[in-house]
């Protein structure tokens, strides 16, 4: 494979269908807007790699949906790692990438190396939030964490919330290729059963406490279509599903020949970022002077900084609030 290749497919969302077993799915490949969303923070290994997986999750998933502004995942728990946000944004006009961001908040010092990360989360849940703009109503789905990973997390969610039957099998890590520097890389695997009208299920599932997994919510002949590509998605290799020596193409034909395999266009993405010093005024318009003037600092400004990009705001305390008087400040 040579560098033209490779770059043609970093940073790209494959959508594809499997017509023989009537599941569709994505490839994803993540690697510069992998390393521009941890670039930001110096995390530690765990929080890096849970936030790796929330961002190719949100990659996949936010590509399914036909999205006019924005999809948001948010992974909140009791544990030190309390908060992974990631948000995949439409593109801002037709054939332009789609962008994405992320980040978490964690205790540091409630963090144990010798506890897996998944499990630093602890008790909470794991929520996808589609909010198509101005005029509609945004939507907000919700399943406990479980499972054992974010991944897991996603799968049932799209059983006991959109009864889809889905998968995903994800590879992230630091990659290190001839002659070039250090960087994260990250590949996917979604599928996913096409979606049919079916009565809604009652009662528990098969999966951790009484959660419905993809098995309880595909029957008959589609149950054999679907364990069909399950068992051939499971012959994947981490290095395939990462790249960049394996083309997706490649590795959708290495896979699913038998299942007739079909590709679209695919979506390319970017890191991007909506923070703005008019949003950042807007968002404190709802304080009285009193409450900007605890948030001024010994210099005399009001600052801020945004989790995702780590842009750095300033601003003039008179300029905010709903009683401010002035509107000079700096970005």
């Amino acid at each position: 494979m040579n560098l033209g290749a490779q770059i043609a497919w970093d940073d790209t969302v494959l959508p594809f269908q499997l017509d023989r077993s009537d599941v569709r799915g994505r490839v994803a490949r993540l690697d510069g807007v992998l390393n521009r969303v941890l670039e930001q923070h110096e995390y530690p290994a765990s929080i890096e790699g849970l936030v790796a997986e929330a961002v190719m999750l949100t990659a996949m998933i936010g590509q399914t949906i036909n999205l006019r502004w924005k999809l948001s995942l948010q992974i909140r728990g009791d544990g030190p790692a309390r908060l992974i946000a990631t948000d995949f944004l439409s593109p801002a006009e037709p054939g332009g990438p789609a962008r994405l961001r992320g980040y978490a908040s964690y205790d540091a010092d409630r963090l144990d190396a010798d506890v897996r990360a998944f499990d630093q989360i602890g008790k909470g849940y794991f929520a996808v939030l589609i909010d198509q703009g101005d005029g509609t109503t945004p939507y907000q789905g919700i399943t406990p964490i479980a499972g054992g990973s974010l991944s897991a997390c996603a799968e049932t969610y799209f059983a006991q919330s959109e009864q889809l039957p889905t998968r995903f099998s994800l590879s992230m890590g630091r990659s290190h290729l001839p002659g070039q520097a250090e960087q994260w890389r990250g590949g996917g695997v979604m599928l996913q059963h096409m979606p049919k009208a079916s009565p809604l299920m009652q009662g528990g599932g098969s999966g951790e406490g009484g959660l419905l997994a993809a098995s309880d919510v595909v029957h008959d002949d589609d149950a054999d279509a679907w364990n069909r590509a399950n068992t051939l998605l499971d012959t994947v290799e981490e290095i395939e599903l990462i790249g960049p020596t394996v083309q997706p193409t490649e590795l959708l034909v290495r896979l699913f020949h038998e299942e007739a395999p079909r590709v679209f266009d695919s979506q390319p993405v970017s890191f991007g970022c909506t923070c703005s010093d008019d949003k950042v005024r807007q968002s404190l318009s709802i304080y009285s002077a009193k409450d900007i003037a605890h948030m001024t600092t010994d210099e005399g400004n009001v600052t801020a900084d945004c989790q995702f990009c780590g842009a750095h705001y300033v601003f003039d305390p008179a300029t905010l609030g709903f009683e401010a008087t002035g509107v000079s400040g700096d970005a």
